[in-house]
């Protein structure tokens, strides 16, 4: 990892880089879910993961000068760091900017886990018509009133 000075501003260049590649990897992420190309997704795992360790890395910096400055390590010291350090004024657009891309990446994030589990269900229903012949929780009513499943397997007499 870079070399950085001791302001806890001093990383957030690197921050704001690491920040746009992974929100550009979600936003591939979330083209190949709605495409539902598999093969897609898996080729950006190792590339999320590895964007993802860069930001902790950066992030754990931060807050390491942020603790050597008096401060507690943690995000929420930033703006106080910030609003008592007169050398830091020029680092608060810099600071908004990060915490609004990430923000951006967070909601992709979120977005994309709803892809995922959306498609989980759907495979899940698959799944459950191929091994059983019918869906499960189907809520189709049958002529009692009774919900019963609807079976679309195939039945075989024998005689």
């Amino acid at each position: 990892m870079k070399s950085f000075g001791t302001s806890p501003a001093d990383s957030l260049i690197e921050e704001h880089k690491a920040i746009r590649a992974l929100t550009e990897l979600l936003k591939l992420e979330q083209e190949h879910l709605i495409s539902a190309n598999v093969e897609g997704i898996a080729a950006l795992t190792e590339e999320k993961a590895k964007a993802a360790t860069q930001m902790a890395e950066l992030a754990n910096w931060r807050h390491n000068a942020l603790a050597a400055a008096g401060f507690e390590p943690a995000e929420a010291s930033m703006q106080a760091w910030l609003e008592s350090s007169p050398q830091a004024q020029s680092a608060k657009k810099s600071w908004q900017e990060l915490i609004e891309l990430a923000q951006v990446a967070n909601e992709l994030n979120r977005v994309n886990g709803t892809l995922i589990n959306k498609q989980m269900v759907r495979n899940q229903n698959v799944l459950n018509i191929l091994q059983h012949g019918n869906v499960q929780d189907s809520n189709v009513y049958g002529p009692n009133g009774q919900t019963a499943s609807k079976s679309v397997g195939r039945h075989f007499v024998a005689g």
